[in-house]
């Protein structure tokens, strides 16, 4: 209320209308500093995607080693080729040693068409890029495209999407033309696996410990610490411990040695079970403290509740705790082994292959995985490797899209089974 002086409970009245004013001043500029920051980081984050994809599509110039035209004349593409044209040319223009090999595989004669194509282009007419413009040149730069196709006799252009099923499922290759990311992809699932069956229960146990049994005194304070602590550390540094524990130390049991006719003898425990714990170990501490997180925000009501009735505490934290936070500790796991799918460091210092062509077969089989791929093609210097690494950079973004997704429908379907069952 105002006296007759102007004077109110907070002062002055005209005091008080300028402090008023000086604070929507100051809520409006940091209002500004929001929005800005926030298109600021959605404009990069556009320019980052955008740059992305446009590596995945565009034309490529190609020169091949022998033309289409002198295998069978008048057909200026091998799709081109009848059934008995791509039989014949298979068998008399393959050497005699990739002949063997492919005969022994499978025969010619059972081949199918677009298998015979591929023979055919990869050994026979063996096309080289020479040059790749991205998307957005492709849409702007049709003069240059031209002119380069002119100063380059026998190349021509064709507009092609680095990323097909075929590049999927292709193993890796010296030709961009033919690489792929099979064996890449399966190396970082298997390291996922080893990663998600290693940390997984021994961070749970570890949380319910730390939340549920442990009394609050000096030593669980610096060991809660700690695990802060060790979840900011550099990932390099987990690597160098898998190194020198996993790789080193442990040999026997990461290279199979111990399990007699499984081995690699050129592994010497620089496998995936090596890549896996090491991983494992960076992101202990990341669901150690999510999981600790989730037992929190279970109330104290409902563990009361249940040593009422005279559970103990192991049933109570068995039957009450953990179904209701199931949800949250999933999708915590979850997010940390997407981060874990995409380290490099950590690998590369355990002794990742940055070129292997053989699937992993196991625990004990060398290894590689889509980061480690993506950054031993962006390494080189030849422009279509670049387009193969975008490819596989979208790839991975999709992989880790889905286990995002997969996080946000285990939670949602265990909500909604809690809300029914209540």
């Amino acid at each position: 209320m105002n006296d007759l002086n102007g004077q109110t409970a907070f002062g002055h009245a005209a005091d008080v209308s300028s402090l008023m004013e000086k604070r929507r001043r100051n809520g409006l500029v940091w209002h500004i500093v929001f929005v800005f920051s926030t298109t600021l980081a959605v404009l990069f984050l556009i320019l980052l995607v955008f740059s992305i994809i446009d590596s995945v599509f565009g034309y490529a110039v190609l020169r091949n080693d022998v033309e289409p035209s002198a295998l069978v004349a008048g057909k200026d593409s091998v799709s081109a080729f009848s059934r008995s044209e791509l039989e014949d040319t298979a068998r008399t223009r393959l050497s005699s040693g990739i002949l063997r090999r492919v005969e022994y595989d499978k025969p010619i004669a059972e081949r199918s068409d677009k298998d015979l194509v591929s023979l055919i282009e990869e050994y026979v007419v063996k096309p080289k890029v020479l040059k790749t413009w991205g998307f957005w040149g492709s849409l702007t730069e049709r003069k240059a495209i031209e002119t380069y196709i002119a100063e380059n006799e026998g190349s021509y252009a064709t507009f092609r999407s680095w990323l097909t099923p075929s590049f999927i499922m292709a193993d890796q290759s010296a030709d961009p033309l033919r690489a792929g990311i099979r064996t890449a992809l399966l190396g970082s699932l298997w390291i996922i696996l080893i990663t998600f069956v290693f940390a997984f229960p021994i961070g749970v146990g570890a949380a319910i410990y730390l939340q549920e049994y442990a009394v609050d005194n000096r030593l669980n304070r610096m060991l809660q610490l700690n695990i802060f602590n060790l979840s900011a550390v550099p990932s390099i540094i987990y690597g160098l411990l898998g190194l020198a524990v996993f790789v080193r130390f442990m040999e026997p049991v990461t290279s199979g040695s111990f399990i007699m006719g499984t081995v690699d003898n050129t592994a010497n425990g620089r496998t995936i079970l090596s890549g896996g714990m090491t991983l494992g170990l960076l992101v202990l501490p990341i669901i150690i403290i999510n999981t600790q997180e989730a037992l929190k925000a279970v109330p104290d009501t409902l563990r009361m509740s249940a040593y009422g009735v005279g559970a103990t505490k192991w049933q109570t934290i068995w039957y009450q705790v953990l179904p209701v936070s199931v949800d949250r500790i999933l999708t915590g796991t979850i997010l940390a082994l997407s981060r874990a799918l995409g380290e490099t460091a950590p690998l590369v210092v355990i002794g990742a292959s940055t070129f292997i062509s053989v699937d992993p077969s196991g625990i004990f089989s060398k290894f590689t995985t889509l980061p480690i791929q993506i950054y031993q093609w962006s390494a080189r210097p030849q422009g279509a490797y670049r387009n193969i690494a975008a490819a596989a950079i979208v790839s991975l973004l999709i992989l880790l899209l889905l286990m995002n997704s997969a996080a946000i429908y285990t939670r949602d379907k265990i909500t909604k089974k809690k809300r029914l069952e209540a």
